[in-house]
């Protein structure tokens, strides 16, 4: 209120709040109007989410950037086309540019009713979709943010959807949408066929996967970690085959104020992640938050983080390009740049990228931690944690055998 998106007392070179409000505006300009209803003509990139709010009964989130179609349409929803190129400006603007239109009352046990409708299936096409939405003449202008899921512009309930192109379904998809296959068997199958997690993703919450009986949609938000876990977990029973690395191993990445590194070391699977938390608040900018989590070697961890999930899952696609196993301590820095969340896709890509890159390389393990350590932006002591403490004291039983 002091600054009124003039004077940046928030330290950003625009105001966020102004984009987004220049962007609801561009998108609402182009809504035409029949009768009492507003109709939204655009192409869905696709973009859609099963909500997680009085759930069995939830809602379908449909999102049209008004007016756009064909090839224009893949922007508004593309994570690995964004990733390097888009900053946290770029993101949300194209996000707000998007109308949600709104289906409630959706029995997650009646998949079908949506795949008659078509609606379900378009969730995996490869191509944008055109569609006709009408709804009600009440828009909710506020933006929605989520650390798992995209954010989302201004939204309405829908009264009609119409779609006017055939969804282009991926082969891979196609064959399991149709067959009576587990859901776990068909996602590690799909993503086998060089299949990307996003598609899969959709394909699971909208109930186009498992036993034909048992399929039901799950809301998109533990989609994302479902898909993220179950591909992570046919990962690590191959890595767990491999032999161990024989050297320590930095990879660092960074993208929209989160930094990342990620140490290997030899050891048999096991996995230590640390978020650092810097405030948002300029007043308050030495202040922060750390988490530590852990996971053993049979895969059990302290507690669910889907954050830590899409992580861990770009580390293990490197370690089985790599045909290695190791032990592995992902940090993650997420400074007041991140000024707002935007998914978990970012957490994703950027460790698969820096996986790709050529890793620094240590003599032991504390010195690697050190080095990460003095390129943190906060004042913690990574030696000092408990759960580095743990890695780095613990003995292998190995050590008791007799020579």
């Amino acid at each position: 209120m002091k600054c009124k998106g003039t004077k940046y007392l928030c330290g950003l070179p625009t105001c966020p709040i102004i984009s987004r409000f220049r962007a609801v505006t561009s998108s609402l300009s182009k809504l035409s109007f029949t009768g009492n209803l507003n109709e939204i003509k655009g192409a869905t990139p696709p973009s859609l989410i099963v909500g997680t709010s009085n759930y069995p009964k939830v809602s379908i989130i449909y999102n049209v950037p008004p007016l756009v179609f064909g090839e224009e349409a893949k922007r508004y929803e593309d994570p690995k086309g964004w990733w390097g190129k888009l900053n946290l400006t770029d993101i949300i603007s194209l996000r707000s540019s998007m109308i949600s239109t709104i289906i409630s009352n959706i029995n997650v046990k009646d998949p079908f009713k949506l795949y008659d409708k078509e609606i379900s299936l378009l969730s995996v096409s490869f191509n944008p979709v055109s569609s006709e939405v009408k709804v009600d003449g009440n828009f909710d202008l506020k933006l929605k943010f989520d650390g798992i899921i995209l954010p989302r512009g201004p939204s309405a309930k829908a009264q009609d959807i119409k779609i006017e192109d055939n969804p282009k379904i991926p082969k891979p998809l196609e064959k399991f949408i149709f067959d009576d296959v587990k859901a776990e068997e068909a996602i590690v199958q799909a993503y086998n066929s060089q299949l990307d997690v996003y598609p899969i993703i959709n394909a699971l919450s909208f109930g186009l996967l498992g036993l034909k009986k048992n399929r039901k949609m799950v809301p998109t938000r533990w989609a994302i970690t479902a898909v993220d876990s179950m591909i992570g977990k046919h990962l690590l029973e191959l890595i767990k085959n491999y032999d161990e690395i024989s050297e320590v191993l930095l990879y660092s990445k960074s993208y929209l104020g989160n930094y990342f590194y990620v140490i290997l070391y030899p050891s048999k699977y096991n996995s230590t992640w640390i978020e650092i938390w810097h405030t948002s608040l300029p007043t308050y900018e030495k202040d922060v938050a750390v988490l530590e989590l852990s996971e053993d070697y049979w895969g059990d961890y302290d507690f669910m983080d889907g954050g830590y999930i899409a992580a861990r899952l770009g580390v293990l696609e490197g370690l089985n390009k790599m045909k290695r196993q190791a032990g592995i301590i992902i940090v993650r820095e997420i400074t007041s740049e991140y000024y707002a969340p935007v998914g978990n896709w970012h957490i994703r890509e950027t460790i698969r990228n820096a996986m790709q890159d050529k890793p620094l390389k240590f003599e032991e393990l504390s010195k690697a931690i050190s080095f990460v350590n003095s390129k943190l932006k906060a004042n913690v002591n990574l030696l000092e944690l408990k759960s580095i403490k743990r890695i780095l004291t613990q003995r292998k039983i190995t050590e008791f055998f007799k020579v």
